[in-house]
């Protein structure tokens, strides 16, 4: 019992973090559209779609962390969040291997980062968001059902 309530606070920390997260960057990106939007045409990966990107990038960063507010929809923003890492991540280790001299197109002082400051800082997330996913299947809460009468007990 103490260990799962422990696991439930551990989760709802990684969440706070996580939701602190998708919040500034995606409202950095919207506040900084023009300039996210320019960053992302320099990109040689992202070029030809960089004006869709620079809209669905920030709003799947919110809707994200509004995944994560909700504890009934927590589990899907906890694997959205791992999912998105991991596609960010991946094109970070890109621009590491390939193109390092293009500016960040994140939003706010995460831009200050260099790609493999970024790519640490990344890694750091993608870990937290495992252990959530991890111990939020952990802690689930299930009702016991009474088999005679098919009420909860």
């Amino acid at each position: 019992m103490k260990d799962t309530r422990i696991s439930k606070l551990i989760v709802e920390i990684i969440a706070l973090v996580l939701i602190f997260l998708f919040v500034y960057t995606g409202v950095s990106k919207i506040l900084e559209h023009n300039s996210f939007r320019s960053v992302l045409r320099e990109s040689p990966a992202i070029k030809s779609k960089a004006n869709f990107f620079a809209w669905i990038i920030p709003l799947t960063e919110i809707i994200t962390a509004l995944l994560l507010l909700v504890p009934a929809f927590r589990m899907k923003g906890l694997m959205l969040s791992l999912i998105l890492l991991i596609m960010f991540t991946s094109y970070i280790s890109y621009m590491v291997l390939f193109i390092p001299n293009l500016t960040c197109s994140c939003g706010g002082v995460i831009k200050e980062m260099s790609w493999r400051q970024h790519l640490g800082f990344n890694l750091f997330f993608i870990i937290i968001s495992i252990v959530g996913i991890l111990l939020q299947q952990r802690t689930k809460d299930f009702i016991a059902i009474n088999r005679q009468s098919r009420k909860p007990v």
